[in-house]
């Protein structure tokens, strides 16, 4: 054990010990002391959600007992200020040296900038490097020299790059332990008792750490692969890597996940095979994709809360608690949609061809805001990735340079026969409809009122017999614990008078330097984004006299005039497919908080409460009839707009 001049590893997400620069770093200068930090309180409205906390608890486990075995524990600290326990674990161990990987998040690039400036200051070496990308994004420009704005423009330069990426890095055989005898770990709560419970589930499922990692990644290679261009976009099996909870916590390293799919793309190509070549390129988008949300993020760093384009600056959200809540129970009345946040809630994943459905549904059917959806996603995905997440419904609601234009709209429908098209996936989540024939899985509303009834039937027997598939004795089912209740609270926007900084200098292995602050001055918004890109798409004027009722998906009128309608119907047929409860919830929740407001202006924000469960289901779950739960809930779904009258999606 080395009593002086060790090098402190600061892990973050990068949490394996292969192909870890920072960690290959610290080997090379002498004796090692890694630790973890765990200040929530830095991330601000971006605490980690309950699913992303049991992963992070037991990757950090997986990781510290790997050093171990290397020669090393894992210093573990809670803190409310990184840096401040930094300069502490420095004044403990007499570390001189300070090594970590770079991260590229808004809230990230600030709090390394100013780890430097201060650990430097301190008499402190300091040196970062690129573990999470396969080219720094100060490092892919366009002939100008300038940032590109679009995806396809973006990854072809990177393919096209003079250099390959580097290769992936060997773990280290040995680590020399620094002293850590003055400096003890604290203990990390990541989940309370309400929470256990629940998490415990997870683990049937997955399972976090580095090694595991690289068991899914050989896992899919060697399977999925091959079929990925024709299976993708299937949800009802596992066609997709899975790989993205491993890629966020850095179990395992992008660089590593290129290297091998080039590999088994250069051995497809010498047998001739064209479709594992074409899986292969689409695979690597998906790899480029996540490579761009953090180009994006380190060049326009309030890419999260603010959009890239600004013709959408003023557009009349629908401020509206009771579609949020539908929007997140899964009682929309859209099989497809309400089969995805419902599994969504209970398993922390989402397909990625679900996650476009219900986002989509969201934007442009609720027309919610954007961010109110990226929030949720970050607080229940287990792969919540903060830039992924921003580029994802930034792209769904239109304001990037390359995004989907707004009136283009994912039929629920259309796209269940797609992703679904058995039925299987609507299913397994929604036992409500497990006896619906197929043919009328993905719109039940039109299923003929004897197809229903009979549809009912076997449910019910089902559910007396106990054999409802996949629940077992269905009398002894817990209902379904929904998300709680959210409370909303209203974030005036900062006056923004930050001073801009001079020119970007980019260093080599340093960290990212910042040119403006994190919150960008308004003269600087985003109308050079869309300005380079030449989008010719309008930016609604200030004094633009905006339609505030007459565009309104679903106002208090409608919804009462559907629940008398509802009513109506039932006399005469035993299928009534929209939200009942939703709308009912809008009148009353709602009838002080439906408005619009102006992104840019007021704001409103959500938090989850304290609690962990509310609305549960209470009525009878089994059928699908006229006194079935799921239909009542949904009585006319399909009216909540015209899809005949909007451009469909391929």
């Amino acid at each position: 054990m080395s009593s002086g001049g060790c090098s402190i590893v600061w892990f973050r997400r990068d949490l394996r010990v292969e192909d870890n620069p920072a960690l290959a770093a610290g080997v090379r200068a002498g004796a090692v002391v890694g630790v973890f930090i765990w200040a929530p309180e830095e991330e601000g409205q971006y605490y980690p959600g309950r699913v992303s906390r049991w992963w992070l608890k037991n990757s950090l486990s997986h990781l510290d007992s790997s050093l171990r075995n290397l020669g090393t524990p894992l210093v573990t600290k809670r803190s409310t200020d990184s840096i401040s326990s930094l300069l502490q674990v420095v004044k403990s161990t007499g570390a001189t040296q300070i090594f970590f990987n770079h991260l590229y998040d808004p809230l990230s690039l600030v709090r390394d900038h100013r780890a430097k400036e201060i650990l430097t200051a301190q008499g402190i070496t300091v040196r970062s490097y690129n573990s999470d990308l396969l080219y720094e994004p100060w490092d892919v420009n366009d002939e100008h020299g300038q940032p590109f704005t679009t995806f396809d423009s973006f990854w072809e330069r990177c393919l096209s790059m003079p250099y390959d990426p580097q290769a992936p890095l060997l773990p280290p055989k040995r680590i020399i332990p620094g002293d850590v005898s003055r400096c003890p770990s604290d203990t990390l709560v990541f989940e309370d008792e309400l929470e256990k419970s629940s998490n415990a589930l997870l683990a049937r499922a997955w399972s976090p750490g580095w090694s595991n990692a690289n068991k899914a990644l050989t896992t899919f290679i060697n399977g999925p692969l091959i079929e990925y261009s024709v299976n993708r976009r299937k949800a009802d099996s596992a066609t997709t890597s899975f790989l993205s909870p491993h890629l966020h916590f850095g179990e395992v390293s992008v660089k590593k996940v290129f290297h091998l799919v080039r590999i088994k793309q250069v051995f497809w190509a010498n047998e001739g095979n064209k479709a594992g070549e074409e899986s292969v390129n689409l695979f690597l988008k998906s790899i480029g994709l996540r490579e761009y949300s953090r180009y994006i993020s380190f060049n326009h760093p309030n890419s999260h809360e603010r959009p890239l384009l600004g013709h959408l600056k003023f557009f009349p959200w629908v401020v509206d608690e009771g579609y949020f809540k539908a929007w997140r129970q899964g009682r929309t009345g859209y099989p497809l949609v309400d089969a995805g946040m419902r599994e969504l809630w209970a398993t922390g994943w989402l397909h990625d061809r679900i996650r476009v459905v219900v986002s989509s549904f969201f934007v442009k059917v609720l027309q919610l805001p954007w961010r109110w959806g990226m929030k949720y996603f970050w607080d229940t995905l287990l792969d919540a990735d903060l830039e992924s997440d921003a580029l994802g419904w930034q792209y769904i609601s239109g304001t990037l340079p390359d995004g989907r234009e707004f009136d283009r709209i994912d039929n629920p429908q259309f796209e269940g026969y797609k992703c679904d098209p058995n039925g299987e996936y609507v299913r397994r989540w929604l036992p409500e409809l497990a006896r619906l024939p197929t043919e009328w899985i993905h719109h039940p509303w039109n299923a003929p009122e004897s197809v229903l009834q009979a549809a009912e039937a076997a449910s019910r027997t089902a559910a007396e017999n106990g054999t409802e598939e996949g629940l077992g004795d269905s009398t002894e089912s817990a209902p379904i614990a929904f998300p709680q209740d959210i409370q909303m609270e209203e974030r005036h926007e900062p006056v923004r008078n930050n001073p801009l900084h001079g020119t970007r200098r980019y260093q080599d292995q340093m960290v990212p330097s910042m040119t403006y602050s994190r919150v960008r001055a308004e003269d600087e918004e985003t109308s050079s984004v869309r300005n380079s890109a030449g989008d010719s798409r309008a930016e609604v004027p200030t004094n633009a006299n905006t339609r505030q009722n007459g565009r309104e998906p679903m106002d208090q009128g409608m919804l009462q005039n559907v629940n008398r309608n509802t009513r109506q119907r039932r006399n005469n047929t035993t299928t009534t497919f929209w939200l009942r409860n939703a709308a009912e919830d809008s009148t009353a929740e709602s009838s002080s908080s439906m408005r619009r407001e102006r992104d840019g202006g007021v704001v409103p924000e959500w938090s989850p409460q304290a609690s962990n469960f509310s609305d549960q289901f209470v009525d009878d779950e089994n059928g699908i009839g006229a006194t079935s739960p799921y239909l009542q809930r949904h009585p006319q779904s399909h009216q909540m707009m015209s899809w005949t009258r909007l451009p469909q999606t391929g």
